[in-house]
């Protein structure tokens, strides 16, 4: 039985990556790694044109990261795993072929960051989406802050991020944020015949396509990242952290300070 928490499927030129770590798919240390490795394989594969990104079951594309964690994250430690996280992204982000990603159920925290640095998002009619992490007294850190604001208006991505509110499928088609809805039931389907689609086109000017697409946002994300990963560290030293990560785990509301 294969154990590894990102399952890679080949299928002529069209390859399908996994979370696998039902119910909800948590994007933690072992599904960070088995990202990075199957990316970097599929990276120096030539037969592969499409890559298409989905989580296991269907309660959830990918859930953020174990929460539990955070209580035990210093500032250093939150660095260290920020970075990472960004790096992972960043790679996908820039994958030579197109990435599209079929969000399955709920995409929150780091799963919708993880959509984000996607091509192309598409999701079931029973998504949920959102970056609560201010309320837990700590920010979007792989990219969240960065690639939403170019990903949809910047007043729609600041009210995500501020209110740290979950919308629907249907309310993140109308503002952009993935492009088309289906079905759960046909949602794969669907991104294997949009796979299909590109895939008759000549992959050498798809890659060059996104290539040249990806030049301007690549000028300016390193800065941005950077400042992400600065605010994140922050954010990660405060009283208001410790208090919205235990509110969570005692299951309450918290009790910010302002400090």
């Amino acid at each position: 039985m294969n154990n590894d928490p990102v399952k890679l499927s080949i299928d002529g030129h069209i390859a399908v990556v996994t979370v696998d770590r039902p119910p909800v798919n948590p994007l933690n240390k072992a599904v960070m790694d088995g990202l990075r490795n199957v990316f970097t394989e599929l990276a120096d594969n030539n037969d592969v044109w499409v890559v298409i990104l989905t989580g296991a079951g269907e309660k959830a594309f990918v859930a953020g990261a174990d929460i539990k964690e955070f209580p035990e994250w210093t500032p250093d430690i939150a660095e260290d795993f920020t970075e990472k996280g960004q790096r992972i992204f960043a790679k996908i982000e820039n994958h030579p072929t197109p990435v599209i990603a079929a969000i399955n159920g709920v995409a929150l925290g780091g799963g919708l960051e993880l959509a984000l640095a996607c091509d192309i998002r598409l999701a079931s009619d029973n998504a949920k989406m959102g970056l609560p992490e201010v309320s837990l007294g700590i920010i979007p850190g792989y990219g969240g802050t960065q690639r939403l604001c170019k990903a949809i208006n910047v007043g729609e991505a600041k009210k995500l991020i501020y209110s740290a509110r979950h919308i629907t499928a249907e309310k993140a088609y109308q503002i952009g944020l993935v492009q088309d809805v289906y079905p759960q039931a046909e949602l794969m389907n669907e991104a294997r015949a949009l796979a299909e689609q590109i895939c008759k086109n000549g992959p050498v000017a798809v890659r060059e396509a996104k290539k040249a697409i990806n030049y301007e946002r690549n000028t300016w994300i390193e800065s941005g990242l950077n400042a992400e990963l600065q605010a994140a560290r922050t954010v990660f030293g405060t009283a208001d952290k410790q208090e919205g990560v235990t509110a969570f785990i005692e299951k309450r509301k918290p009790v910010f300070k302002n400090r």
